[in-house]
C-alpha cells in the first residue's frame, strides 16, 4: 500500500508533461551507456550536500586563518561590547519579551530593583548588544563572502567566455532539450548549489539574527530554482543568471570590509560602484538579455510547456524584486548625498546597506530611548531599507544575498 502510494507520488511528480517539451520523456534524456553523452539528473543535486559540508568547513578555517589575521592587522578588535551586570530579574524580562519593555513595565522595574528608569534603559540596551555579533566576526563573514563570491564568478566569466550560448542566447535553446553536460558546465553549477546549502548549515550555527526567518526563507528559494532549472536542463541559460547576481554581490561585500575597516572613502566607492553595477545589470542587462531570450527566443524555438511557464514566471517576479532594490539602493545613495558630503569622507551607503541584524546599538540611541520612554518605544539607527544587503547579497535567482 505504501509502496504504491510512494510510486503514484513518484510519477505524479516527475510528470514528463510538465517538466519537458513534448514529445521528450525521461528516457531520453538517460544519456548514452558507459559515460558518452551526459544529461542534467536529479540525482546529481545529491552531490551538493557533500560538497556544501565541504565549504562550509573550508569557510570555518578561511575565517579562523585567514580572515581574522588580516582583520587584527587592519586595527580590527576582537572585543565585544560592554556587557551587562548580572540580573535575574531583568534576565527574565529580557527573555519573556521580543520588545523593549514599554513605559509602564519600566517603572514597574525601577521600583522593584530600586533602579531608575535610565540604568534599567541601559541595561536592555548592553544585553542586547551582548548577544550580537562583533566587528571582527562580521569582517571575517563578509570577507568569506567575498572571496567566494568573487571567485566563483570569474570562473563562471572564464567559463562562459568561450560557451557559444554567452555570445548567442538563441544557442540555449537549439536542440533543447538534448544539450550535453560537461564537466566544467556541471562544477559550475553544482557549486553554486552547493554554496547555498552551505549558507542554510551556516544558519544555524552563526549567532541568530533578526531576519533568520526571511534569509532561511530566501535561501531556500535560490536552492529550488537553481535545481528547477537544473533538473529540466535549463542549465544554459542558468548559468547566464547565475553570472550575472554574482557580477555585483562581491562588490556589496567589499563595501562592507571597508566599512568594518574604517576605510571610509573606500567604502564610498565600492558602494557607488555596486550600485552602478547592481542597476545596470539587474534593471539592463537582466530584462533585455535574459528575459528576452527566456520569453521571446526560447518561445519561437521550443515552444511553450507548463515547466516553461513557471520558470518565466519566477524569472518575471525576480525582475521584480530588481526594481525595488534598485529603488531602494537610488533612494538611499541620494539621502546620503544630501546628508553629507562625499568629498570629505562623509558619505556612509553602508547606513543602508549595512547588516541591521548584527550592528551594535550607538550610545546616541541611549537618548532617544530615554526621550522615548513616556511612549513605550525604543528608536534604532535602522531604517527599513536596512534589510537590502540581507536580500541583495543573495540575490541570486530569487528575492537574495
Amino acid at each position: 500500500m505504501a509502496a504504491a502510494a510512494a510510486a503514484a507520488l513518484r510519477a505524479w511528480f516527475w510528470n514528463e508533461r510538465f517538466w519537458l517539451p513534448h514529445n521528450v520523456t525521461w528516457a531520453d534524456l538517460a544519456g548514452e551507456p558507459g559515460g558518452g553523452l551526459q544529461y542534467p539528473r536529479a540525482a546529481h543535486v545529491l552531490s551538493a550536500f557533500p560538497l556544501a559540508l565541504g565549504i562550509f568547513a573550508v569557510r570555518l578555517l578561511f575565517e579562523r586563518f585567514i580572515a581574522k589575521p588580516c582583520a587584527i592587522n587592519l586595527g580590527i578588535q576582537d572585543s565585544g561590547p560592554h556587557r551587562a551586570q548580572p540580573n535575574a530579574i531583568l534576565e527574565k524580562v529580557f527573555t519573556s519579551i521580543t520588545k523593549s519593555p514599554d513605559a509602564k513595565r519600566l517603572e514597574g522595574l525601577s521600583k522593584q530593583l530600586d533602579w531608575d528608569v535610565r540604568k534599567i534603559q541601559r541595561w536592555f540596551r548592553h544585553r542586547r548588544n551582548q548577544d550580537k555579533p562583533t566587528t571582527l566576526t562580521k569582517f571575517c563573514e563578509s570577507m568569506w563572502r567575498f572571496t567566494f563570491y568573487l571567485s566563483i564568478f570569474f570562473y563562471g566569466i572564464r567559463f562562459l567566455w568561450t560557451a557559444p550560448w554567452f555570445w548567442d542566447t538563441r544557442q540555449c535553446w537549439y536542440n533543447y532539450p538534448f544539450q550535453p553536460l560537461t564537466s566544467r558546465l556541471y562544477y559550475y553549477y553544482i557549486l553554486e548549489l552547493a554554496f547555498y546549502w552551505s549558507l542554510m548549515f551556516s544558519q544555524f550555527t552563526d549567532i541568530k539574527r533578526k531576519d533568520f526567518l526571511i534569509m532561511f526563507v530566501h535561501h531556500l528559494a535560490t536552492i529550488g530554482l537553481i535545481t528547477f532549472s537544473y533538473m529540466n536542463n535549463m542549465v544554459r541559460v542558468g548559468t547566464l543568471v547565475l553570472c550575472l547576481h554574482d557580477a555585483s554581490d562581491f562588490l556589496l561585500e567589499a563595501a562592507k570590509l571597508a566599512n568594518y575597516a574604517k576605510y571610509q572613502r573606500v567604502c564610498d566607492a565600492f558602494f557607488m560602484l555596486f550600485g552602478v553595477v547592481f542597476i545596470v545589470t539587474r534593471l539592463g542587462i537582466y530584462p533585455f538579455w535574459i528575459l528576452n531570450t527566456t520569453l521571446f527566443e526560447s518561445w519561437e524555438l521550443i515552444g511553450p510547456y507548463p515547466s516553461w511557464w513557471l520558470f518565466n514566471g519566477l524569472l518575471v517576479t525576480l525582475q521584480v524584486l530588481h526594481v525595488i532594490w534598485s529603488y531602494l539602493i537610488i533612494r538611499t545613495a541620494s539621502k546620503a548625498l544630501v546628508r553629507g558630503k562625499i568629498g570629505a569622507g562623509q558619505f556612509h551607503p553602508l547606513h543602508v546597506s549595512k547588516d541591521d541584524r548584527s550592528d551594535v546599538e550607538s550610545s546616541s540611541e541611549e537618548e532617544e530611548v530615554t526621550s522615548n520612554s513616556t511612549k513605550g518605544t525604543f528608536s534604532t539607527s535602522s531604517n527599513g531599507s536596512n534589510r537590502l544587503n540581507g536580500h541583495v547579497a543573495g540575490g541570486q535567482w530569487t528575492g537574495e544575498e
